[in-house]
This record gives structure tokens, C-alpha cells and sequence, in this order.
């Protein structure tokens, strides 16, 4: 089941109030990228360090951030939190609507619900009505290991798995409408790559709101990543999603990083989609074998975050021989590999310096500085 290319949903807005940068979700906007707080926050946690790590998850090329609020207490720190932030903060709530109400008394730009399990029509009202007073959008979260029971009964007697993650959707769809809320986003996550691109495949065709795409529970970075791959290419260049998030057993900063290049794949495959490009630096480099002279793999791990917080829209390779140096990456606007016992700096496959293993780093940063 395909979905034409052109899918435009309506836009949400996210944040633009206060001191909370505004970011735009569908509507052809460039897709979104948002990871999850790793880590449980109290009001006893130390500020600084916390506000220091979503700037340059900010700079990274994360544009949303989540943290679960499993009680009144982290409410209050999170609130507290996204008083002294300007990325736009969201909260995760299952179970008790008090929690969803006191985060909107600060300014968290946005909530994640499940109307199913906050407590009733009523509760879920009080909700969206104090939501749409403060022009806060709610992405409805669906996943396939919490549907509901008589839909769960139903799979197990034989009805497709995707559809009954469809219906689950529809069912929270329809409470916001009862109630004239429509300034939401829906995600719809299995743990399952096929499920996943089919369930949002079929939502995609019945509904014009923002779609946050995902697989959930991946697993580690690698296999997380290469899971993820599948999955997000697949509805990416289907037109399908208009912010993602690559779950990882691993850091945030590496969910964002395999987000972009997610994007960024997706990107090379639908060339005219506007929504898939992002500014910013691409990385390539080799894998290192028994000819390098250079550790790729160590040079590659100190630069990475400060690369990927560049605002250059570059090229930058770093390989590990001449074989593959200037003339295997000549496209780059700056390279980096080893030749014997020397190092080279090139630029567009021409070398500009060349220096011992011990001046690499300070080199690069020179020639890096000038771009």
C-alpha cells in the first residue's frame, strides 16, 4: 500500500512562545528530529549540566525533546527545567491527568498522551481544554504492546496486527474530535520493521494530521540503527513522517546522529523531497584495514559531536591510507588521511598540508576554521 509522495499534512506548531524556539511539524516543513531523555529528573538534579547537554543536543540537530513525568515531583522539575532551556520540552504521561495539568502551567511546548489510560473522558477533557487554552499540542502515542483489550483479543483470534494499531489510533482520534481538539500529532510504533511501515501506511491514508514515525524497543546501536534504517526509509520516501525519533539502547546523542543520517539517506533516494534536507555536516570514512596509517577510528571518535554540531553544510572524509584518500574522497571540502608515517590534509582531493600524526588534530581544526 503506497502513499503518494506529495502527502501534506496540516501543520503543528510547536513552541514560539517565551523564550522557546518555535519549530514547525507538517505541512511540507523539513522533518523533525527528537530524542528521549535518557535518565530519570528531580528537583534535587544539578541544572546546569542538564541545560549544557540539550544545547548541544540542540546544536546536534535535535529540534524536540522528551522526558518521561511519571509523578507531580518530576512535573515540577521538568517544568523548572524548560524555564532555563529554549529547545522545546515534552511530556510523557501515562496514567494520572493531574501530572499532564501541572506541566502546563510552564511553558513545555508539548504533551504525550495515551487518552486511554489517563482516566476517563472527563479527565481527558480537562486536559484538552487546558491544552488548547495555552496552544499546546499533544501527540496521541500508540504502541503496539498497549492496545486495548478487546482490540489485543481480536489479533489473537486472527485480525491483521496493523489494522487493530489503526483502529487504537482512530479510538483517540475520535475523543480529541468529540471534544473540538485538533491541534495534534499521532505515532504509531511496533517493535516489528514490517508492522511499522504498514501501520503508518494505512494511518498515513486516513488521516491529514502529523505523523511522528519510529520503530520502538530497536535494541542496540547497531542493530537499533540498521533496524530503524529499514523502517524509516521505507516511510520517509513514501512521504511518510514529519518528525522521527531512532530508538536506541544508546545515548541520545547518537539517536540524533542516526537520525540525521537517516534523513539524510532518505534524502539521496527522493532528491526532490524539500522536507528531507538538512543542513549540516556529512561524515565519511573509511573502515580501516591492515594497509592504514592512521587511526580513522579514534580521529573519528574525538570529532564526531563537534562535527555534527557545525552549522557548515560540508563534507568532511577521514580515511585511513593514501589508497583511500585524496582521490577516493576528492568530493570532500576537507579530508584527512594517513601516508606512511605522515599524515595528510586535502581539500576537494588536492592535499594542503602535510604533518606528523602528533599535529593531526591541531591541523584539521586550522583548516577546519577556514571553510
Amino acid at each position: 500500500m503506497e502513499v503518494e509522495q506529495g502527502r501534506v499534512s496540516k501543520v503543528v506548531n510547536i513552541g514560539g512562545f517565551s523564550h522557546v524556539r518555535a519549530v514547525k511539524i507538517g505541512g511540507g516543513f523539513p522533518v523533525a528530529i527528537q530524542t528521549m531523555w535518557k535518565d530519570s529528573i528531580s528537583l534535587d538534579t544539578g541544572t546546569d549540566e542538564l541545560a549544557r547537554r540539550i544545547s548541544a543536543l540542540g546544536s546536534m540537530g535535535c529540534d524536540l525533546l522528551r522526558f518521561a513525568v511519571p509523578d507531580l515531583k518530576t512535573a515540577e522539575a521538568l517544568g523548572r527545567l524548560a524555564e532555563l532551556v529554549s529547545m522545546p520540552l515534552v511530556a510523557d504521561i501515562h496514567f494520572d491527568y493531574k501530572i499532564a495539568l501541572r506541566c502546563m502551567d510552564f511553558p513545555i511546548a508539548k504533551i504525550r498522551v495515551n487518552p486511554g489510560n489517563i482516566g476517563g473522558k472527563e479527565k481527558s477533557r480537562a486536559v484538552l481544554e487546558k491544552a488548547a487554552s495555552g496552544n499546546i499540542p499533544i501527540r496521541i502515542g500508540v504502541n503496539a504492546g498497549s492496545l486495548p483489550q478487546d482490540l489485543r483479543a481480536r489479533v489473537e483470534d486472527g485480525m491483521d496486527a496493523c489494522e487493530a494499531l489503526v483502529q487504537a489510533a482512530q479510538r483517540e482520534l475520535e475523543v480529541f474530535e468529540e471534544f473540538g481538539f485538533d491541534n495534534y500529532l499521532v505515532s504509531m510504533k511496533a517493535s516489528g520493521i514490517a508492522d511499522t511501515i504498514k501501520a503508518n501506511r494505512i494511518l498515513a491514508r486516513r488521516v491529514n494530521c502529523p505523523l511522528h514515525v519510529g520503530l520502538t524497543e530497536a535494541g542496540p546501536l547497531t542493530a537499533g540503527a540498521a533496524r530503524n534504517t529499514a523502517a524509516l526509509l521505507a516511510l520517509l520516501t513514501d512521504g511518510i513522517g514529519d518528525t522521527v525519533r531512532v530508538s536506541l539502547s544508546d545515548s541520545m546523542e547518537n539517536e540524533v546522529i542516526a537520525a540525521r543520517e537517516i534523513i539524510r539517506a532518505a534524502s539521496e533516494l527522493a532528491c526532490d523531497n524539500e522536507r528531507l534536507k538538512k543542513r549540516g555536516v556529512k561524515i565519511v570514512s573509511c573502515p580501516r584495514c591492515g594497509r592504514h596509517g592512521f587511526d580513522t577510528h579514534g580521529f573519528t571518535s574525538r570529532w564526531m559531536e563537534r562535527l555534527y554540531s557545525l552549522n557548515k553544510d560540508i563534507s568532511v572524509a577521514v580515511m585511513g591510507c593514501e589508497v583511500n584518500g585524496p582521490e577516493e574522497a576528492k568530493h570532500a571540502d576537507l579530508g584527512i588521511t594517513g601516508a606512511g608515517e605522515k599524515v595528510l590534509i586535502f581539500k576537494h582531493g588536492k592535499i594542503t598540508r602535510t604533518v606528523s600524526p602528533a599535529e593531526a588534530d591541531k591541523a584539521f581544526e586550522e583548516e577546519l576554521l577556514k571553510l
